[in-house]
């Protein structure tokens, strides 16, 4: 289970008529990344306040969105070093804000392997992305090519998250652990913590290899790429 960059730009693609309209109405690449991040937030805070199902939909419309800005940029002439770091670092941040949201009400539910599951999943998650960007600033892996190994990227946490929180919503989370909605929410986000850290492994073995193979790291080719996975 991975996704090459040939495949996120075929999925991509499939937006690109939309981010073009948004284009002529004004919005910049830069502007639709806050306000992707701006939806994200707000669905966080339907998590914190335990409206799961809303806060589901919520959240992972937020992470389409996300696509709009690099789709925009490409198509436009308008990929800069500026903007790949903006999407990257509001990719990072809205993470987190889902997972605390999801914490918090979890918290406040009743649900406390929910909350640690939260946690655990956060953890990993962002030490997929901080492998991918440690190993591309050192050199390893040319392009964006570290993007396509691991078993959870982005992506993958995105779908398979929203789909065990819409679950909880439909079904009802009560206030006790492994019965309704709860079991799709900790299933979820356990899901996403154990593969995330294998997809960590994944990665260092693959510097690893590049290393072992006298492949001298330099410095990173400096190409900006709007994904952050």
């Amino acid at each position: 289970m991975t996704m090459s960059n040939e495949t996120r730009g075929r999925v991509k693609g499939v937006f690109e008529p939309l981010a073009l309209a948004m284009g002529r109405a004004g919005l910049t690449p830069n502007g639709l990344t806050l306000i992707g991040f701006g939806i994200t937030v707000a669905g966080a805070a339907l998590l914190g306040a335990q409206a799961w199902l809303a806060g589901g939909i919520v959240m992972f419309a937020g992470g389409v969105f996300d696509m709009f800005d690099g789709t925009l940029a490409r198509a436009t002439g308008q990929v800069s070093k500026l903007g790949a770091f903006m999407d990257s670092v509001f990719d990072r941040w809205g993470e987190a804000v889902v997972y605390l949201g999801i914490a918090v009400g979890a918290s406040q539910g009743g649900l406390p392997l929910g909350a640690s599951l939260a946690a655990a999943a956060m953890g990993a998650a962002f030490m997929v992305s901080y492998a991918r960007a440690k190993a591309e600033g050192l050199g390893f892996v040319a392009g964006s090519g570290m993007a396509e190994v691991g078993l959870m990227p982005r992506e993958f946490r995105l779908v398979i998250l929203a789909i065990g929180i819409v679950v909880a919503g439909v079904i009802g989370v009560p206030r006790e652990d492994l019965s309704g909605g709860a079991l799709a929410l900790e299933a979820a986000l356990a899901i996403i913590a154990v593969l995330a850290t294998v997809t960590v492994v994944q990665r260092i073995l693959v510097v690893r290899r590049q290393a072992a193979t006298s492949i001298a790291p330099g410095q990173g080719s400096g190409t900006p790429t709007r994904s952050g996975s």
